[in-house]
């Protein structure tokens, strides 16, 4: 089966179906799938669309097949986050079938630090704009950010309200377009502070990423941090190689 003038493959269409119905607890944790011929007759579709459909599920982590017994859903998803590229976490949450949401915590003008400093490449006590939020999946808290960007670089008098947006798109709209990024993974575990934020036990493991964003010209423009519930985020990195051994 091929699809045309850009169509989406009828598995696809039922795969994504299926995801929307036990993401909206149709099908409950643990409970069974209704056999092929049932769901060949809900959806009006062919065996092999179905199984197409189903092994995609599997491959999302959303169902598991258990020989001479069925197909049961096995848990919630979690939204893979590539370290490969840049992206909106709104969008990236609702195409991982999500309901994205963003709470500002904080805006604040702040002095930049010894390590802000060396970062930006600016002298220590530079003022900086600091934006503190938290993005949830489903209404469930799935990444705490705090963003710092040089003071004056965005207008915020007008967008303050808007925060809870995207900061890319407000970098690019101030003639900033992100053309790259420089992550840094670190392994953490939920304070006092972030296990109220991210409403998780005191100790529960979480990553902890810094970025530094650049724009076209080479210039840095934002320092992030942000810590993700790894019960709600994984993150990836694609690996080319074998390489030559350095």
């Amino acid at each position: 089966m091929t699809a045309s003038r850009g169509r989406p493959l009828l598995a696809d269409v039922v795969r994504r179906e299926l995801k929307r119905l036990i993401l909206g607890g149709e099908f409950a944790l643990g409970s069974k799938l209704p056999n092929e011929d049932r769901l060949c007759e809900r959806f009006g579709v062919s065996r092999v669309t179905v199984r197409e459909a189903v092994r995609g599920l599997i491959e999302d982590g959303l169902v598991v097949r258990r020989h001479g017994s069925g197909t049961y859903v096995t848990r919630r998803p979690l939204i893979r986050n590539s370290l490969d590229v840049n992206f909106s976490y709104t969008e990236h949450f609702q195409e991982s079938g999500f309901r994205p949401g963003r709470r500002l915590i904080g805006m604040k003008r702040i002095q930049a630090d010894d390590d802000l400093a060396e970062a930006f490449g600016i002298a220590v006590g530079t003022a900086l704009l600091e934006v503190r939020r938290i993005r949830t999946a489903d209404g469930r808290p799935a990444i705490y950010s705090v963003d710092r960007l040089p003071d004056g670089l965005i207008e915020t008098t007008v967008e303050r309200a808007a925060f809870g947006g995207s900061l890319y798109r407000l970098l690019t709209a101030a003639g900033h377009p992100i053309a790259h990024a420089e992550a840094v993974l670190i392994p953490a575990v939920a304070d006092k502070e972030l296990a109220h934020l991210l409403d998780v036990s005191l100790g529960t493991p979480i990553q902890h990423l810094r970025q530094t964003d650049y724009d076209e010209a080479g210039r840095p423009v934002m320092v992030s941090d942000e810590w993700h519930v790894t019960s709600v985020i994984e993150l990836r990195v694609y690996r080319r190689g074998p390489g030559p051994v350095v």
